[in-house]
């Protein structure tokens, strides 16, 4: 374990482009649109005199204190908004890195070169392992945050010029409250997201070829398997087992904040009959809601699942050094 961080030093320097820039860029185009929006908004009240919805001029006026704790609810959405739309960048990003981890050494036969390291197997699919779980969610957590604080400066300036200042509308928000509840659901996502960790690792120290086919269809085949079987009147998985949600787990649990729609989360249990309002959806990821997750039978089923098939991921690592074409 002495030599973990090096691994996750090498998982970070050959996945850069993945783990750094697809946040930066999503980020990125985020702020661009931003940008390009007000700039809209200014050449329309400018030139064309095309009313946006609300002057900032008049609402400079007229807005009172209930008006700025709105807009920070609205602040906090957005926030919540910059760590979800780079979350999806981060799911497809996951998926696919897990997939060739351990297949793409066998590939190229680097992993003839690795393995003359005085590095263990267990260690080399452990570092791939808390890099997609940890090390990644964190570097997408850190861009995510910087941008929407480049947001609110772009905000601020915005307003500012039509004399209007935001600032208690940002205190309303409470940007490092709201970030800070974010980073916490990062062990969360974590424990979470282990069967499919375990799952895509699985198959890419066992594939000899096409990691991906194997590890889409073999659930997609179970699913209709069970799905056929039950129409022939044989016994089959149903009633609270739900098959298609397990099988979800092993490809989309990599997805962060997954676990907020599942049942036995307090979001997932109660969004239904509260609403997707701004306080309830930021109410959700409180502490103790996020951790309550913690003490569902779900969730450690799933650890229990993942550790297994990381297991199997590095007997697979020990004894194939092979693929095919």
């Amino acid at each position: 374990m002495n030599k973990m961080p090096l691994l996750l030093k090498r998982e970070y320097w050959e996945h850069r482009g993945g783990f750094l820039w697809t946040p930066v860029w999503i980020s990125g185009v985020i702020l661009i649109l931003t940008v390009l929006g007000m700039i809209t908004a200014e050449v329309f009240r400018s030139h064309v005199q095309v009313q946006m919805g609300f002057s900032l001029d008049s609402l400079r006026n007229s807005i009172g204190a209930k008006d700025f704790a709105e807009a920070g609810n609205g602040l906090d959405m957005t926030q919540l908004m910059f760590g979800a739309i780079t979350c999806v960048g981060l799911f497809f990003v996951l998926f696919f890195y897990l997939l060739g981890a351990l297949y793409d050494d066998r590939r190229d036969r680097s992993v003839l070169f690795w393995k003359s390291l005085p590095v263990t197997d267990g260690s080399t699919v452990a570092s791939k392992a808390l890099a997609a779980m940890l090390l990644a969610p964190l570097i997408a957590f850190v861009v995510s945050t910087l941008a929407y604080l480049v947001f609110l400066v772009l905000v601020s300036l915005w307003t500012a010029m039509h004399g209007l200042n935001v600032l208690p509308a940002i205190v309303a928000s409470h940007p490092f409250g709201m970030a800070w509840r974010l980073l916490l659901t990062i062990p969360v996502d974590a424990l979470w997201a282990l069967p499919a960790v375990g799952w895509l690792l699985f198959w890419s120290a066992y594939a000899r070829s096409k990691p991906f086919l194997w590890a889409v269809l073999v659930p997609v085949i179970a699913l209709f398997a069970n799905w056929w079987v039950g129409v022939l009147g044989g016994p089959r998985i149903g009633g609270d087992l739900h098959l298609a949600s397990i099988l979800g787990r092993l490809l989309f649990s990599v997805m962060p904040g997954s676990w907020l729609s599942t049942p036995g989360a307090v979001f997932g249990v109660h969004h239904a009959s509260l609403g997707l309002d701004d306080e309830h959806v930021v109410g959700s990821l409180d502490p103790a809601n996020v951790y309550a997750v913690l003490a569902t039978a779900n969730l450690w089923i799933g650890v229990v699942a993942g550790l297994l098939l990381l297991a199997g991921a590095i007997w697979c690592r020990r004894r194939r050094i092979e693929t095919s074409v």
